[in-house]
């Protein structure tokens, strides 16, 4: 197998194998809209040629057993998201379903009885063809957990089999590509044994996405990472399966095939606060640190406040778990860096797996103004490489996408939407400086306010 020689940031030679694996899937969410200045993201700010597949989170399930957005302007999302397909045709689209309502799963009622499913089954084809989606993803967390019956394991099941062979006959019937169908699945060895008959679905998702993050948090009394690859000697008890390495094996011994696995890659890091001298891994803590200042959730920062923290902090590198983690203060924080991600791939390699999946791309230092990188999509930028796909085309309009006449409009200016003063009924995207040219349905105009296309 080549091999590939790179240096770190930290001066040291690694080794990172060509992978041959075939996805890098990278989940957005509707409600990084809401962070303040440089955290704000929105569809625009991604990279038509990062990602093979990008997922938007998050959309739910109403009462009549249909599909339905969660935000105001989600479907204004949708069409900005999936217009990224006419700068890269390649690039492939998913929705993700779940959530919560009245704090419990929708899947829950919708799976119950058989005439409810066929009602999502049919909208989820609706709706994905109208909003010009490639696919589905399933983000019931968890069947038979959190207020599920157990039965809903097997449920879970009709489900899977019922959606596969519906997009089947829907591709057929109108000769059309046929929808993707995925999942996001557990991490925890309980869960899953509770949660999935494994050999059963497996066969009818293109590609699962295990949640190999969150194995440790603010929630326990003593600092711990939140994505391992190993356990740590000081692991206990149901502990020593709280890693990368654990939970994979897992569900390969359960039966999935290696190529319908992809491994989870953080873009943030968990943190805690220090009660006692001792700032090591299994340090005693008390509750998160303070919140970041964009994503303003205590207990979880994103990469680019990871970043900016790690400037003044103390890092330490956990070898027997590949992973860093980084002090300061009373403050402890366990996140991921390049070298811990070409850890990952070179075990995602070894056991071939089909991938990787990232949560989530706005997290990552999407703008590239707040770590030392110089470049946008630092950490997602590694993994891509170190997983051995080729490099980025350079940005080209796609077959329904034209350059703006005006080809300086966006010489200077951050990537983003804009309005088109002169025609309304337009607007301009600007990406890695270069402006394009869409245009509104009809009867609406772009307003910049919210920069969506809506009724004058």
């Amino acid at each position: 197998m080549a091999r590939l020689i790179l240096p770190t940031a930290l001066g040291i030679l690694l080794t990172l194998h060509i992978a041959s694996s075939s996805k890098l899937v990278c989940h957005m969410t509707n409600w990084a809209q809401y962070r303040p200045a440089g955290g704000k993201f929105v569809p625009a700010n991604i990279d038509p040629f990062l990602c093979t597949h990008v997922i938007y989170a998050l959309a739910t399930i109403n009462s009549f057993n249909q599909i339905t957005p969660i935000e105001w302007n989600d479907e204004e999302q949708y069409n900005s998201l999936n217009s990224l397909k006419n700068i890269n045709p390649a690039l492939r689209t998913l929705l993700s379903v779940g959530g919560t309502v009245n704090g419990l799963s929708p899947f829950i009622a919708m799976v119950a009885r058989p005439e409810s499913r066929v009602a999502f089954i049919k909208s989820a084809i609706s709706y994905l063809r109208s909003h010009n989606f490639d696919g589905l993803n399933l983000d019931w967390e968890f069947p038979g957990q959190n207020g599920s019956p157990p039965q809903d394991k097997l449920r879970f099941t009709q489900l899977v089999k019922e959606l596969s062979k519906a997009f089947e006959d829907d591709a057929k019937d109108n000769r059309k590509t046929q929808l993707l169908l995925s999942a996001n699945v557990a991490a925890f060895r309980p869960t899953i044994n509770g949660g999935y008959e494994v050999t059963e679905i497996a066969p009818h998702f293109d590609f699962m996405n295990v949640m190999t993050y969150d194995f440790h948090g603010h929630w326990e009394a003593a600092t711990a990472h939140n994505s391992p690859l190993y356990r740590s000697s000081m692991d206990s008890g149901s502990h020593v399966h709280h890693n990368i390495n654990s939970s994979i094996s897992h569900w390969l011994a359960l039966g999935a095939p290696a190529d319908k696995l992809l491994l989870g890659f953080p873009t943030y890091g968990r943190t805690y606060r220090l009660i006692s001298g001792a700032n090591g891994l299994g340090a005693p803590a008390n509750g998160p640190a303070d919140a970041g200042p964009y994503t303003r959730t205590a207990g979880f920062w994103a990469y680019y406040e990871v970043c900016t923290f790690s400037a003044s902090a103390t890092s330490e590198w956990i070898s027997e778990q590949e992973v860093p983690y980084a002090t300061y203060g009373s403050t402890w924080l366990g996140y991921d860096d390049k070298r811990s991600y070409s850890a990952k791939v070179q075990w995602l390699n070894d056991n071939n797996l089909g991938g990787a999946h990232v949560w989530t791309l706005d997290m990552d230092d999407f703008s590239g103004h707040f770590c030392s990188d110089g470049d946008a999509y630092p950490l997602i930028n590694h993994l891509r490489l170190s997983m051995g796909f080729p490099p980025k085309p350079t940005t080209t309009p796609g077959p329904t996408t034209t350059l703006d006449p005006v080809a300086s409009f966006c010489a200077g200016r951050p990537d983003g939407l804009y309005e088109n003063t002169v025609d309304k009924t337009t607007y301009f995207q600007c990406f890695q400086g270069i402006t394009y040219l869409h245009r509104c349905q009809p009867g609406l105009i772009f307003w910049d306010s919210c920069k969506c296309c809506n009724w004058p």
